[in-house]
């Protein structure tokens, strides 16, 4: 593996380079390899890219291969898929349909999607659907729900097993719904949407719901059971896991994040809306796509956050009285599909951010524990 390993800088194209020395390039360098590549030969990873932001500064590091049959090195052209991490641009573009006056988060998906007015579902808000506190929306579909007529009569059908703001079951079919209503409210399908408002804004050039032609090229396989895979669509799946991109192009995606001042107000307005925290739950706060912690935080608090328990099973929710949360946060999201895993992570105060993008869906605590290490070495606390 280490014969594919490829590592270089890059200067970012929406924040300007701050002055960095040799020694600091090789520290970061350093960094990111001494954790990387160990993590990589444990879980089997055929190829792994990392983009990194730090203090303005933004680094790009490809390690092994898109392919194992073919040998192709990863480059900053291999888009991966990022499985949920999508479901932080759905949200983006749900607080945008906000910030344009399309929707507000206190409206019910029967607003938009008549079909669904006067059932229980539209007892939720589009924000309860954003947060996953619609009362117990579970974290899949049925198998036997495929297609839309099904996926409706699903929505139609469905029974909660606690009342709006309750609980936090973490949800597919949840966030896929906001998507559907962000969709109406904008007026597009959900994919246009996304391919036209969000990326543009974000400077993300190498970023698909709909993979073209020409991209497919650069378009990484996943790796699962000894096979070559690739994301097969299940209902609802744009919204949710649908987003290929490469891991420069996400860096973009959180360098805005930390720091929006450059984007058109009403996207910067968006940005802002996604980082307010509207419910605790065990030990996160879950805002709109990100989930977040007070920072510095501890190794066990971020693991239990990113836990199978927070995954799998309903937690009470308590909504926060005031929405706006002061002090120093760290937010992440995970994702994953058959063949990829992703992980996030970015602080603003520390003016600092993380991207793995992985072609084998390989342990969430991992991909956790890695990238604390980076950032620890980069961004040091005194924790």
């Amino acid at each position: 593996m280490h014969r594919f390993i490829k590592a270089r800088l890059f200067a970012s194209a929406l924040l300007a380079p701050v002055g960095a020395s040799a020694a600091d390039d090789s520290h970061t360098r350093a960094a990111v390899e001494g954790t990387i590549l160990p993590l990589m030969s444990r879980h089997d990873i055929p190829g792994l890219a990392v983009a990194l932001t730090v203090d303005g500064r933004a680094y790009a590091f490809n390690f092994g291969v898109t392919a194992k049959q073919d040998g192709t090195p990863v480059t900053d052209s291999t888009l991966f898929e990022i499985g949920s991490v999508t479901k932080t641009m759905t949200a983006t573009l749900a607080a945008y349909a906000q910030s344009t006056g399309k929707l507000s988060l206190d409206d019910h998906p029967g607003k938009y999607l008549p079909a669904l007015k006067g059932t229980a579902v539209d007892k939720a808000t589009v924000l309860h659907l954003a947060t996953y506190t619609a009362g117990g929306l579970p974290l899949q579909f049925p198998d036997a729900v495929e297609g839309d007529a099904a996926t409706w009569a699903y929505f139609r059908d469905w029974k909660p097993t606690a009342r709006p703001g309750s609980l936090r079951s973490y949800s597919n079919p949840s966030l896929g719904l906001l998507g559907a209503v962000v969709a109406k409210a904008l007026d597009q399908d959900f994919a246009t949407a996304l391919e036209t408002r969000l990326f543009p804004a974000f400077g993300m050039a190498h970023s698909h719901v709909r993979v073209p032609e020409r991209a497919m090229q650069d378009y990484a396989w996943g790796h699962r059971d000894g096979k070559q895979v690739r994301m097969q669509p299940g209902p609802l799946a744009e919204p949710t896991y649908g987003v290929r991109t490469t891991a420069s192009d996400l860096l973009r995606f959180v360098q805005m994040n930390i720091d929006p001042s450059s984007l058109e107000p009403a996207m910067r307005r968006a940005v802002e809306a996604t980082q307010v925290g509207h419910f605790r739950s065990g030990p996160l706060v879950q805002g709109l796509g990100w989930e977040q912690y007070p920072y510095p935080v501890s190794r066990e608090w971020l693991l239990g956050g990113n836990s199978a328990e927070m995954l799998l099973d309903p937690q009470p929710a308590y909504r926060l009285p005031d929405a706006t949360q002061a002090g120093p946060r760290l937010f992440n999201k995970t994702g994953s599909t058959g063949g990829f895993g992703a992980y996030v992570a970015f602080v603003p105060s520390k003016r600092v951010g993380i991207v793995m993008l992985a072609n084998r869906n390989y342990p969430i605590p991992a991909r956790v524990e890695a990238a604390c290490a980076i950032l620890q070495a980069l961004a040091p606390t005194s924790d």
